[in-house]
């Protein structure tokens, strides 16, 4: 299947490598960037960041809702309502956020790699699994909503996109 087919049929998600980002995960750290580049300011409204982001409204407020349920942000109701971050930018992780719109970095069929159970012969895809969970970590739970906002991506991130092979899909 060639990648522009790939890139077809996933219009709901971003393909990273082998990777998908979901289209609420996306959406849900471009909302967040939006109202951490406005803290201390008044609440940003779901209209403004639909606006600014191109986020499909009904789908930011659900997105909004799930944040909330988190505890990432906070709604503020009346004339001059909208949403601030619950937390510090600095303390809310990339990793966090996508916990929150669509669960575990990783799952096998909806299950948490370590809860997954093969016979013997493919026992040996249960570290493969865990392994991409970590490497995941790595970067998302050391990139926050305060670095995405200013753009100051941490030294490591930043390392890890300096190999011209990082650029190329495979």
């Amino acid at each position: 299947m060639s990648d522009d087919m790939l890139t077809a049929m996933s219009t709901s998600s971003v393909r990273i490598g082998a990777m998908r980002v979901s289209a609420k995960s996306d959406y849900a750290l471009r909302a967040l960037i939006e109202i951490a580049r406005g803290a201390g300011e008044a609440p940003v409204s779901a209209e403004q960041i639909g606006k600014r982001q191109e986020i499909p409204h009904g789908f930011l407020q659900s997105i909004l809702a799930d944040l909330r349920r988190a505890g990432v942000v906070m709604s503020q109701r009346g004339q001059s309502g909208g949403w601030r971050l619950a937390r510090p930018a600095d303390e809310i992780s990339v990793a966090d956020v996508i916990r929150a719109v669509d669960g575990p970095l990783v799952s096998v069929y909806g299950v948490r790699p370590e809860a997954v159970t093969y016979n013997e012969s493919a026992q040996v895809l249960q570290p493969v699994w865990i392994a991409a969970r970590s490497s995941l970590r790595q970067v998302f739970e050391h990139v926050t909503i305060g670095a995405l906002a200013t753009g100051s991506l941490p030294d490591d991130v930043v390392a890890r996109t300096a190999d011209d092979d990082a650029w190329r899909p495979h």
